[in-house]
């Protein structure tokens, strides 16, 4: 019965619709529709009206603009077309150019009044039928410059009137002797008319002032009946800004819209009829068929749902039967779909979420786990709890022995390698997956651990005797072969001795990355077991830290020398990287090389701190294990630095020394100057102010000089008919020499280019 009835609810609801939207159809036809066609048409006719006014003001404005330009002046005036001809095609140009502007436009005209009436049509001409000059004449009489018109232009077809612009010329003139015409296509007029009518059927027309018809865009005239009714409607409103009603006319109602343009001298109004029975009449039939349909479904749900129900509702008995077997007894009482969607949600949220810890977390949660172990963060738990712990992971640690390697990745930096400085995680994602791999391959239990930075840690878990020390050797031979074939980078395993303990792991770790750091500068693969005696009798080399190169160093980079520094920045570097240097001593040697740096910039009254943006640069160093990387690494966030700032703070003192420099070589240029001369004058060194020449005019000081002695020359030799020995004094040039250097900067004598300057 629970069942039953709601679904006779729901098919009682559902025929609801029906009705209601019978009867909305039925008054949206009776009135409302009509009504929304007619504000929807007045919408539509208002906003084209506002388009086709906007042409017709564009017309007026530009016609307006044409009328005042220069080229329709006075000087038109009883114009000689034969003597100007250069005029005449220009104001044809002219008038093409305006022809040419509106689609609306059929030709635009210049008529010129006078003993000899001219036409430019746009070609010009003379008029010489006495009848067609009156024709134009008469728009000369008009008291206003700019007026709309209907005008018969043709003497012998007085009927054929075409919609014009008229504006007298020249403009603002109070004797005007010509027009600018601008004549309409009738055709094109009444396409623009037609788009004032929404559908194919209709009438749009404009009235003049005086209530005749101005133009019609279905040719209709004056005496057509339906116009001559639209028009008395449309007095019998008394509309003056305009108006929207319905109209009815033979079988057909239609809205009717009408406004007005306000032209100059006078308002034209336009009236728009459109017809929308074709879109009522149907509206109508469909809202009484659906009121029938509406009830004969309604009929039939009640007749079909009492069987439905008996049949739809078997095999949820059975369903809640499996899933709910207690709520059963309880069905009649309880909504079963609600039962079921609640056991549903319980065992979907419990499979799912055991899913995700198996398939996603419990990797991520071991692999968390491992690096804190690592690192040591794991040293209050005890070794029972890290044991149970290790096995809620899954893991079988009793009775094993653990080993764990430390594996590192250099030659990034290489111009050979696959990856480049910034792929850090991306190379150490690769790795791992490598070592993940392979390790799986070799050992029972093997578990990697990523720190992103081209290192990683692998746990090696044996049951029973600790993991033979050959087949960790062999497994890190091949490991370093096969990232070395794959990525092209060099590797350096360091694995520690076997631990009984958990608890045990911190510390192997701990002693296998510090193993790694004594590895040797190379491009070669290292393996360090630290089972084995450290070094096996190989003395350490003495670290090779140059103090000479370290004062020559900061002696660049006191005085700015860039291109110095750098080099002498890589010399450093490849002496403390000489002769099998370790890592600890080549960092150790660069951290020392930083201090003195450091001091270096205190020392010039640059504050680090503001000046590295309070990075820590000493941690940043120590985490760079190539001696590329550390190369790029000083050079770009050490010295490039100071030097900028170094050099900022100096560029407008070696400025004002240049400019002096360059004041007096060009008061002195006559003289036997030099650059040590020059130097004196300027209270520097010959060698700082040659170097700043270059870098501030971009020239060599000798060049800028010769440059300056040739161009004064060159006026001599143009303007004076000094000799050429008197030219060589007056530059300080010897005269020898002088014809030298200008032959070879000119490439002819000074002799010729005198001869070449007189010609021009």
């Amino acid at each position: 019965m629970y069942y039953r009835k709601n679904l006779i609810l729901v098919l009682a609801v559902s025929s609801i619709p029906g009705f209601i939207v019978g009867a909305l159809v039925y008054w949206m036809a009776g009135g409302r529709l009509e009504s929304e066609l007619l504000s929807m048409h007045n919408r539509q006719i208002e906003q084209r009206a506002a388009n086709i006014d906007e042409q017709l003001v564009n017309m007026e404005l530009m016609l307006a603009h044409w009328a005042f330009d220069p080229k329709f002046d006075y000087t038109l005036k009883n114009l000689d077309v034969a003597q100007k001809y250069e005029r005449s095609w220009d104001i044809t140009k002219t008038l093409l150019v305006m022809q040419g502007s509106s689609t609306m436009v059929k030709r635009v005209e210049l008529y010129l009044s006078g003993e000899q009436p001219l036409l430019f049509n746009p070609e010009y001409g003379t008029v010489d039928n006495s009848q067609v000059s009156v024709q134009y004449d008469k728009l000369l009489r008009s008291r206003q410059s700019t007026y709309w018109t209907q005008w018969a232009f043709d003497p012998d077809r007085p009927g054929e009137k075409d919609l014009t612009l008229v504006h007298l010329i020249p403009g603002g003139s109070l004797k005007p002797f010509g027009t600018l015409l601008l004549r309409m296509d009738p055709e094109k007029v009444a396409v623009m008319l037609r788009t004032m009518t929404p559908y194919d059927s209709g009438e749009t027309f404009m009235l003049q002032p005086s209530g005749d018809l101005f133009i019609s865009a279905g040719d209709s005239a004056d005496d057509s009946p339906f116009v001559a009714a639209l028009q008395e409607a449309i007095q019998e409103r008394g509309t003056g800004g305009g108006s929207s009603f319905l109209f009815d006319w033979g079988n057909a109602t239609y809205a009717v819209t009408s406004g007005s343009f306000s032209r100059i001298a006078g308002e034209w109004t336009y009236v728009s009829a459109s017809p929308i029975t074709s879109i009522t009449a149907p509206v109508v039939f469909i809202s009484r068929l659906i009121f029938l349909v509406s009830s004969c479904a309604l009929l039939l749900a009640a007749l079909l749902s009492w069987l439905a129900s008996r049949r739809i509702y078997s095999p949820v008995g059975r369903l809640l039967q499996t899933l709910l077997p207690e709520h059963a007894a309880a069905a009649g009482k309880e909504d079963e779909f609600k039962l079921i969607e609640r056991q549903w949600n319980t065992l979907h949220g419990q499979s799912h979420a055991l899913q995700y810890t198996l398939d996603e977390q419990l990797p991520h949660v071991k692999e968390s786990f491992l690096n804190q172990l690592f690192q040591g963060y794991l040293y209050g738990y005890s070794e029972q709890d890290l044991q149970n712990r290790m096995k809620r992971f899954k893991w079988e640690v009793e009775d094993c022995h653990f080993m764990v390697l430390y594996i590192q990745l250099t030659g990034i930096s290489s111009l050979e390698g696959k990856f480049r400085g910034g792929d850090e995680s991306l190379v150490s994602f690769a790795a791992v997956n490598i070592i993940a791999e392979l390790s799986a391959a070799h050992f029972n239990q093997a578990d990697v651990v990523n720190f992103h930075d081209l290192t990683a840690g692998l746990l090696l878990i044996e049951p029973g005797a600790c993991p033979a020390q050959p087949e960790v050797q062999g497994f890190s031979e091949e490991l370093t072969g096969l990232i070395n074939r794959m990525l092209n980078m060099r590797v350096t395993v360091a694995f520690s001795a076997p631990v009984e303990s958990i608890s045990a792991i911190p510390l192997a770790f701990e002693a296998a990355k510090q193993a790694a750091s004594y590895r040797q500068f190379g491009g070669e693969n290292q393996i360090i077991n630290m089972d084995r005696p450290a070094g096996q009798g190989q003395a350490a080399p003495d670290t090779q830290y140059s103090f000479m190169l370290e004062r020559a160093l900061i002696q660049a980079l006191r005085t700015g020398e860039a291109e110095e520094a750098y080099r002498l920045l890589e010399e450093f570097l490849g002496a403390l990287c000489a002769d099998g240097a370790k890592v600890i001593d080549v960092q150790q040697g660069m951290l020392h090389l930083l201090g003195s740096i450091q001091h270096t910039i205190m020392d010039s009254g640059i504050h680090p701190n503001q000046l590295f943006q309070g990075v820590n640069l000493y941690a940043a160093l120590s985490q760079i294990h190539e001696p590329k990387l550390i190369l790029a690494w000083f050079r770009e966030k050490v010295v490039a630095p100071f030097l900028k700032e170094l050099c900022e703070r100096s560029d407008a003192g070696i400025k004002r020394t240049v400019e002096q420099a360059m004041l007096y070589i060009q008061e002195h240029y006559m003289d036997n100057i030099s650059l040590d001369s020059c130097a004196d004058y300027t209270g520097t060194n010959p060698f700082l102010l040659s170097k700043s020449f270059k870098r501030v005019t971009g020239k060599n000081f000798i060049d800028y000089l010769t440059e300056l002695r040739l161009g004064k020359a060159k006026e001599l030799l143009r303007d004076t008919g000094l000799r050429i020995n008197d030219v060589a004094d007056q530059v300080g040039y010897q005269h020898s020499y002088f014809n030298r250097i200008f032959k070879k900067q000119e490439g002819i004598t000074p002799s010729r280019y005198r001869e070449l300057s007189h010609h021009e």
